[in-house]
């Protein structure tokens, strides 16, 4: 069923993970994507072509999220080949784990140049660019409340993003747009698992009574539900997708 048809829907980081599989399946529900991605063109591609070959609509733009020039450059291509953006989806962002005392200068800014900023800049064009009636769902994370070690930084960004979320649901809302954000728990991604003993894979899964970690197709399935029409009497809110690990 085609819950999306005549949509179009911009994913930031969109080309590998979670993004990807969330951009397959908005195109499975009719959506026209665009696969937004900062450095890895050749994944966003595959990507693309994959979508096509099995029927839907696809294209792929470069953009560092967090950089304000660059996401107005996306916004006004993505329009001028569409015509107009129904749905922003926020995925883009980075996880640098390290104990407080541990994380630099450097990665602090990082984190926050790209999941708060990078948030930040693309809203900011939504605000005037995104259709009447549209939807925003932004990427947070069940760390918030699991409050792993080493996740301080990253969980302080995805706690800006939720703030983010609730103030800026108030802003656009008269124009019919409403706005939430999701939050994963640990989900088997190829970024997520590189370096991870499988000990520490198995006890992250005993988190959950499911006794697994989330898959991408489980956020992507959340995600296609709030892009659709069927969604817009929530907003402001925050939807756990995390297997009850938090």
């Amino acid at each position: 069923m085609e819950t999306l048809k005549n949509k179009v829907i911009l994913v930031t980081g969109a080309s590998r993970g979670i993004g990807a599989a969330v951009a397959h399946k908005l195109a499975a529900a009719g959506a026209k994507v665009i696969i937004n991605y900062a450095g890895g063109q050749e994944a966003a591609e595959q990507t693309v072509t994959s979508i096509k070959q099995q029927g839907g609509a696809a294209i792929a733009l470069q953009a560092d999220v967090s950089k304000a020039d660059e996401v107005k450059a996306m916004f006004d291509a993505a329009i001028a080949h569409y015509g107009h953006i129904d749905v922003l989806v926020n995925n883009a962002g980075i996880m640098i784990t390290k104990l407080l005392k541990d994380t630099t200068d450097e990665d602090f800014t990082r984190q926050f140049d790209i999941n708060v900023r990078g948030t930040f800049n693309t809203m900011r064009e939504a605000a005037t660019k995104l259709a009447d009636n549209g939807s925003v769902i932004n990427f947070s994370t069940a760390n918030n409340r699991i409050m792993l070690p080493t996740y301080s930084t990253y969980s302080a960004t995805k706690s800006a993003v939720e703030q983010l979320t609730r103030v800026f649901s108030k802003e656009v809302g008269a124009r019919g747009i409403n706005v939430n954000s999701v939050s994963p728990g640990p989900t088997n991604t190829e970024l997520f698992m590189k370096g991870k003993p499988q000990e520490v894979i198995d006890r992250l899964a005993s988190l959950s009574p499911f006794n697994r970690l989330g898959e991408p197709e489980d956020i992507a399935k959340v995600v296609v539900f709030l892009a659709s029409d069927d969604a817009k009497w929530i907003s402001a809110q925050n939807i756990g997708i995390s297997g009850a690990m938090a």
